[in-house]
């Protein structure tokens, strides 16, 4: 199975089942969208299919010669 960097999971009590749950792939000198790229390929969400309302995929990148961040969102809607 995949290993993912972070996934947010919204207590059901709290939150409706009209909320994504989130996906957070970290990388390190490289893009935001091979972040997401590799949440899609490995298939992470396949695993919590059945929860909440489909993902929100993110993708953050830290760049390590500007000492800058950058992020990318991408909703994934469920089947």
């Amino acid at each position: 199975m995949p290993k993912i960097d972070l996934l947010l999971y919204l207590p059901k009590d709290r939150f409706k089942l009209t909320d994504p749950a989130i996906i957070i792939e970290l990388k390190w000198n490289k893009d935001t969208q091979t972040a997401i790229k590799q949440i899609e390929d490995k298939q992470y969400t396949a695993k919590y299919a059945n929860y909440g309302n489909g993902f929100l995929l993110v993708g953050i990148n830290y760049d390590t010669k500007t000492k800058k961040h950058s992020c990318e969102i991408k909703r994934l809607e469920k089947i």
